[in-house]
């Protein structure tokens, strides 16, 4: 993992190291495959930044799940917004389906209740939250995660699929803003 990196205007020092990274992503894949083995799950990554993590959780999953995405976002710069844009629509049937919603981060929690809001309408048999990183501190949804890879402070991270103005996402591990 490299000293720091640089986006755009801003400077980032190494945070989660990629060995940390794929160490937790297999404990989450195990743990979800304790839960959903046979119950024919379908998970829905969160795009953009939860397809690296969607990617190699899925390589390490047994219990054979179906992948779609969905697109949302709350985020301008490295502040959300507070409000959520739904940009690209569901096309898989949820009805009577064991949903995981694969998510980078859950920061204020906006982002996730209204994810959460239009998956209840599907009417799926449950809904269950993986998050690769949470800010416990910062995070006021009112859906908690299941499934959890790191508790982070309340620091604007990028790399691993998460960025700084769409750039730094192919970072193989995660970076923290050096203020």
């Amino acid at each position: 993992m490299s000293a720091t990196v640089k986006i755009h205007d801003l400077s980032f020092a190494p945070y989660i190291t990629q060995s940390k990274l794929e160490e937790r992503i297999k404990v989450l894949a195990q743990n979800l495959d304790a839960q959903f083995l046979g119950k024919d799950p379908v998970f829905l990554a969160v795009l953009n930044g939860a397809f690296m993590f969607a990617s190699d959780l899925f390589k390490m999953l047994k219990c054979q799940p179906e992948l779609s995405f969905v697109k949302v976002s709350s985020y301008m710069g490295t502040q959300s917004t507070g409000r959520v844009d739904e940009l690209i629509g569901l096309q898989t049937s949820l009805k009577d389906r064991h949903v995981i919603v694969i998510e980078d981060i859950l920061d204020t929690g906006v982002t996730m209740d209204k994810i959460m809001s239009l998956l209840q309408a599907e009417q799926p048999a449950s809904i269950s939250i993986c998050a690769l990183l949470i800010k416990p501190n910062t995070y006021m949804g009112k859906y908690a995660p299941q499934f959890i890879g790191f508790e982070i402070d309340d620091a604007f991270v990028v790399g691993y699929g998460l960025d700084y103005k769409e750039r730094g996402r192919e970072l193989p591990a995660i970076y923290q803003l050096i203020k």
